[in-house]
């Protein structure tokens, strides 16, 4: 009989995700499984009609999300109505969590009796520690990308697995540089940046402007610079029209297959905040993270924050392996100046906090959970 399975992934970094674990799922069932819910372009490349465009979802920072509050609310109302009418044998909600509690607290007050689980756990030992105690009320199994995370939850009688981080398994590593500068017509000595300035329109409109205007900066000692910027459909739009008439030679690209061959070929990249930070770690591309919030939205996370970095990173070595510039420090002159020793000086020593992540796992993290979640849909049809 064929599975049915619920996927709600909020914003491309999920959408990755969803995509990977998709694969995983139709192997381990020789194809026989359906998918419905919700995802971007690599989950819908895999066979998955979204409900609607995870563009609305994709919102950071508690001024940004204001407005969208009302949309937010209507579509997820809209996924309720769409899990009664498929009954699926097991939904799951991939990231996002702000959003994806709210999915799992409406089905529980709808009384929906289908398994439900979490992909990433939440950051409890970040901020908001609380979460550890309230989730198991709400989801029956969770998904943890971090060695030490189980242990917040398990307390809780929450059924929790240690998967690895998906990052492991996605080929960040395994770009190809010379198709990359031959497509671009690039010889081996010019010096490429990746730009990767966010997936939200608010980090677009925040951090795209600094991140090229310290492109043009490092062209006075760098004549020669290219710069590539890869990206997803949710902002695409917006970063070609910034960039339309740029003077630096550029590119917009798409995809992961594209993205991984731009790092191969990088001698160095500017990200916002994020899971690209860790591809670029795989890709062993030297590599800083800039990150700027709202005024209000940056001084209530610095009251709740309880970690010394927010690099994994640097968060599993304790210490700076990767540069942060956040907030004050996200400045031009600095961006500038880190990027010019990222040049100059390029190692980084990532990969004691990779292989904390999983790497060389003889099981890939969207192996596991689709194994688990298989389990998970069987028991539900007991």
């Amino acid at each position: 009989m064929t599975v049915k399975v619920y996927l709600l992934a909020g914003e491309p970094s999920g959408d990755l995700l969803g995509s990977r674990l998709m694969r995983a799922l139709k192997a381990q069932t020789n194809n026989d499984i359906a998918f419905y819910g919700i995802g971007g372009e690599t989950m819908q490349a895999e066979g998955l009609n979204s409900l609607f465009d995870i563009k609305d979802l994709a919102v950071m920072g508690f001024m940004e999300v204001i407005p969208s509050i009302p949309k937010i609310l209507r579509h997820l109302h809209e996924i309720i109505r769409d899990i009664k009418q498929v009954q699926p044998d097991v939904i799951l909600t991939i990231d996002s969590y702000s959003f994806s509690i709210r999915v799992h607290k409406l089905l529980k007050k709808n009384k929906i009796d289908i398994p439900h689980a979490h992909y990433v756990a939440p950051q409890v030992w970040a901020w908001k520690r609380g979460r550890a105690k309230t989730l198991p009320h709400f989801i029956d199994h969770l998904f943890c990308l971090l060695p030490s995370e189980p242990d917040y939850f398990t307390p809780y009688g929450l059924p929790t697995t240690f998967v690895g981080h998906p990052v492991i398994e996605g080929g960040a590593d395994k770009g190809d540089a010379l198709k990359f500068r031959a497509q671009y017509h690039l010889d081996g000595k010019t010096p490429v940046l990746a730009m990767l300035p966010g997936s939200r329109k608010n980090e677009i409109k925040t951090l795209l402007p600094l991140f090229m205007q310290t492109a043009e900066k490092l062209s006075k000692t760098h004549p020669d610079l290219f710069v590539v910027v890869p990206t997803v459909q949710t902002v695409a739009d917006k970063i070609q029209e910034k960039m339309k008439d740029w003077k630096i030679p550029h590119a917009v690209i798409f995809g992961e297959g594209a993205r991984y061959d731009a790092f191969a070929a990088a001698n160095s990249a500017i990200a916002a905040s994020g899971t690209v930070s860790l591809e670029l770690a795989m890709a062993h591309v030297p590599h800083l993270i800039a990150y700027r919030l709202n005024a209000l939205t940056a001084s209530l996370a610095r009251r709740v924050l309880k970690i010394k970095y927010v690099n994994l990173i640097n968060l599993l070595q304790d210490k700076p392996i990767i540069p942060e510039l956040l907030q004050e420090n996200c400045t031009l002159e600095k961006l500038t100046q880190t990027s010019e020793d990222l040049f100059q000086n390029p190692h980084q020593d990532v990969n004691p906090s990779l292989e904390k992540l999983g790497l060389n796992s003889n099981e890939s993290p969207s192996e596991k959970v689709a194994i688990c979640l298989l389990k998970l849909a069987r028991k539900g049809e007991e």
